[in-house]
């Protein structure tokens, strides 16, 4: 009676541990086939922001404008592969000539890959995504976008505010759409003690194109 008890339960524990040994080689994979393509590329910097935006909008002009600027400086542009002001950095890259670069990840719905990346990944895992994003790049540009943007937003203040990488430029374009944030994060988070002074020098706000340049390119001469 026990043995037939037992049996299901040792299967599953089996299976369980079949399906995620192959999980380990799916993501090992995505790790290796990221830093194959992305470790003979130029400098780059990341740009981040709203999927939902379309051709025209403000803000996909904004974006498409600063990666252009961007590729003039001799950087190569990453963006998370998909539409809106994903593919309006892409796009301006692809313009101008540089490194247009596409990190994309498989999602059931909105992130179909833009056609401006001259090379394009796939990925299935979040965290590897993430991993290229950050190793890769020698700033973030953040633009309005959603829970996604602000994601990658405070993991990189994160990561920079505890060491766990060295400080690189992160600058916010969209004064108007992030001074709310701001303004709650030096009159609620900082005045409780949440982070210190110093925590909100780790990035830069412009609507400037030519200024997000300068900002990173200032970061890069002075160190």
């Amino acid at each position: 009676m026990h043995k037939h008890i037992h049996k299901p339960i040792d299967q599953q524990i089996e299976k369980m541990f079949i399906e995620d040994s192959w999980r380990v080689f799916r993501i090992i994979s995505e790790f290796v086939e990221g830093f194959e393509e992305l470790s003979q590329i130029n400098d780059c910097v990341t740009m981040f922001g709203s999927a939902r935006v379309k051709e025209g909008d403000k803000n996909y002009e904004l974006a498409r404008e600063i990666a252009k600027q961007l590729v003039k400086a001799n950087y190569g542009v990453i963006t998370g592969g998909g539409p809106g002001i994903m593919e309006a950095g892409n796009r301006g890259a692809m313009e101008t000539g540089g490194n247009s670069i596409g990190l994309n990840i498989d999602l059931p719905f909105e992130q179909k890959p833009n056609p401006y990346a001259n090379i394009q990944i796939e990925f299935r895992y979040f965290f590897v995504r993430k991993v290229m994003f950050v190793k890769y790049a020698k700033a973030f540009v953040i633009l309005p976008g959603g829970f996604g943007t602000m994601d990658e937003l405070f993991e990189s203040l994160t990561l920079i505010q505890t060491f766990r990488i060295s400080k690189f430029p992160v600058v916010l374009v969209g004064e108007t759409y992030w001074q709310g944030l701001i303004n709650w994060l030096h009159d609620t988070v900082l005045n409780e003690n949440m982070i210190g002074e110093k925590d909100l020098e780790l990035f830069k706000i412009t609507d400037d194109p030519e200024m997000v340049v300068k900002i990173i390119s200032d970061f890069y001469e002075e160190k």
